[in-house]
């Protein structure tokens, strides 16, 4: 097993760095948005503001995912805990104006050599999705 770290592209979101911690920082705003979630792949969905539990098809077990460190308008560092290994994400949050943020995400996990070779590409690729869709989310009509 080797300690593997991604970084997403940073992306620029036209809010301000507390309203989107704000939002990020509550997993419970999920609640809004859990219809969208494919039920077919996603069971048993739980969530608290500061946790995340959900059976996803094809994986056979629960996984959680825990709001476990923050630093105010800067970063939100979740745990997802898998049947096979932790991973580490956080999102950083540089406010360089008051309607310019920077979002950059970074996902740490201990993959087996061969599982790094056949999912790296994908896994930057979505990283880099999932940077560019939290930089264009709506979080004032979500921080109300």
């Amino acid at each position: 097993m080797a300690e593997t770290t991604y970084e997403s592209k940073v992306c620029s979101s036209p809010n301000d760095a507390h309203t989107i911690y704000t939002v990020l920082s509550n997993l419970e705003n999920l609640n809004r948005v859990k219809d969208l979630l494919p039920q077919d792949k996603v069971q048993e969905l739980e969530i608290s503001p500061d946790t995340i539990k959900m059976k996803i098809d094809g994986l056979g077990q629960k996984i959680t995912i825990r709001l476990v460190d923050t630093i105010p308008d800067n970063t939100v560092k979740l745990q997802v805990d898998t049947p096979f290994m932790p991973v580490t994400v956080w999102i950083q949050l540089k406010e360089v104006h008051p309607v310019d943020t920077r979002i950059k995400l970074t996902l740490r996990a201990d993959f087996p050599l061969m599982i790094k070779m056949m999912i790296g590409g994908k896994m930057q690729t979505g990283l880099d999705e999932a940077a560019r869709m939290l930089a264009q989310f709506p979080y004032r009509e979500w921080a109300m």
